[in-house]
């Protein structure tokens, strides 16, 4: 397994390439924009496209969608419904607009990218639909966690509350993964359970 990123958009949201070394299939995580510089992320490396993974649908983090199938027809998006515009709504204007080869996924679906299998995992509280993708050792967050932090929780849809069981699940699961979050730098479970306030509270808070 190999992983790369590069920073893309206005605010550097961190976009992930996910590759299976042996088949060279790949998956983009979080097109947030540059769908030029991610298609060339993805030659450099040697990969075919697969899919793309969307952990949510804030526009941050798909701007680059549309570019990204223009350049890969075809090729499937895996997002939770609920971060998909359906229509009229308050709340849309946070969410991916519809296109083409939408895949919906939720809580424990499994996604193969060549010998690799994505688990996925509903985590709620930035987002109702955020996900995060564990592949291995390896944690594609969003804006779930962050080193020292997590996901705002006063946008639409979001829930204090419900950030704080995502956390505290996060802090229960086994092992010392490595976490690769929506922005700024990569940590690890170990040193988030150590040093997140926000992890803390969520063990000594969630239900």
């Amino acid at each position: 397994m190999i992983v790369k990123h590069m920073q893309v958009g206005q605010i550097g949201t961190n976009c992930y390439l996910l590759g299976d070394e042996e088949t060279k299939l790949c998956a983009i995580v979080d097109p947030g924009d540059q769908p030029q510089w991610v298609g060339q992320m993805i030659q450099d490396a040697g990969m075919t496209l697969q899919c793309i993974l969307v952990t949510h649908g804030h526009f941050d983090h798909v701007l680059g969608v549309p570019g990204l199938l223009a350049l890969y027809p075809d090729t499937p998006v895996y997002i939770h419904q609920q971060e998909v515009d359906h229509g009229p709504s308050a709340e849309n204007y946070m969410k991916l607009k519809p296109v083409p080869n939408l895949r919906y996924c939720n809580e424990g679906d499994e996604i193969a990218l060549g010998n690799l299998t994505i688990k996925v995992m509903n985590t709620p509280g930035h987002s109702p639909g955020s996900l995060i993708f564990q592949v291995g050792d390896a944690l594609f967050v969003g804006d779930t966690l962050f080193k020292g932090s997590c996901g705002r929780t006063d946008f639409a849809g979001g829930s204090y509350e419900e950030m704080l069981r995502s956390l505290k699940r996060l802090h229960d699961m086994e092992g010392d993964l490595r976490v690769f979050p929506g922005h700024e730098g990569f940590t690890t479970l170990a040193a988030e359970r150590e040093n997140n306030y926000f992890m803390k509270d969520a063990v000594q808070s969630a239900p």
